[in-house]
């Protein structure tokens, strides 16, 4: 595994993060605990998480996620070993403060966040995505004394615009509170414009972290999905939705063809894609399964032509659309 520093921070993360999600959801606690093992195994030490898995289905009060990788490390007692992150914003109670980026909501969730993850300290406490009602002076205040308090050690955002982001960032540089050393953007090879119109070019210039999640695009890049047919899936309808397109298509054979050259799985090629780009720190993959893990960690074992990266951007290059 090789490690790589976040952002301008000295904090070193895994090239791959473990996304968790799926705990409680598509994962049952026994499985997750397995993955878990295999990825610390394996060399990884960042684990991503968020207080709101797994709250969209029915019966479930959210914060299954945390629970599970609170009693793993607690079991491992490997907690000294793990950067964990996770994130504030979604509704996790009743009433108007439920939800949202105010003062009165971080404060609360960080204590329940710590709680279920059995632990003192979130590494990285991230807001998920922005707050409309909430000015962000509020928010960065929040957390700027979580840090002086000991109960954070970094923050990040999720989700954010170019103009919000910079504007958080400003802020934080004229008020003298901790700035967001850390981004997470949808990012993939079939999902570029999003991240790639302005928000790479901030991260650069501010040299912050990033850590895209859904690099397989829900599964779309690994292979599994055809043009006709449809795999069974939680996630398929979505991704039908959103890759099932002429481009799509065009951005998936181009990376079936890359796979073929280098001889690894298609989820590999389109991790190391990812890695190849000097902005971006470490990709968050989900795995179901141990077996479903192995390719996404094999990204860091292979380097990629020029010519191979070229092909690949080529395909899927926004601009040309």
């Amino acid at each position: 595994m090789n490690y790589r520093k976040l952002g301008r921070t000295g904090l070193k993360v895994s090239a791959i993060c473990l996304g968790t999600m799926q705990f409680g959801w598509t994962t049952d606690e026994g499985t997750a605990l397995d993955v878990m093992d295999d990825f610390v195994d394996r060399g990884g030490n960042f684990i991503d998480t968020a207080d709101i898995y797994t709250r969209w289905i029915e019966g479930n009060p959210g914060g299954v996620s945390e629970r599970i990788i609170g009693r793993w490390m607690k079991s491992r007692k490997n907690r000294d070993r793990i950067i964990l992150a996770t994130k504030v914003r979604g509704r996790m109670w009743e009433g108007p403060n439920g939800e949202g980026l105010s003062r009165v909501h971080i404060m609360k969730a960080v204590e329940d966040s710590l709680r279920r993850l059995d632990t003192d300290v979130i590494d990285l406490y991230q807001t998920h995505w922005y707050d409309d009602d909430t000015p962000i002076d509020e928010t960065l205040r929040a957390l700027g004394d979580l840090v002086q308090q000991g109960k954070v050690r970094y923050i990040g955002a999720s989700n954010y615009p170019a103009w919000r982001f910079m504007e958080a960032l400003w802020r934080a540089d004229t008020s003298g509170t901790p700035r967001y050393d850390s981004l997470q953007p949808h990012y993939n090879l079939a999902h570029r414009a999003e991240f790639e119109r302005e928000l790479l070019d901030v991260c650069e210039e501010f040299e912050v972290g990033v850590i895209p999640y859904s690099p397989l695009a829900g599964g779309f890049l690994t292979g599994k999905y055809q043009r006709d047919r449809l795999p069974e899936s939680a996630r398929s309808q979505v991704v039908q939705k959103s890759y099932y397109s002429e481009s799509g298509w065009k951005v998936l054979d181009a990376l079936l063809e890359v796979a073929r050259e280098v001889n690894k799985k298609p989820a590999t090629v389109a991790i190391a894609w990812l890695l190849s780009q000097p902005v971006i720190t470490s990709p968050i993959i989900g795995a179901n399964t141990v077996e479903q893990l192995a390719p996404s960690l094999d990204s860091v074992n292979i380097e990629l032509s020029e010519e191979q990266v070229a092909k690949l951007n080529q395909v899927s290059n926004w601009q040309d659309e």
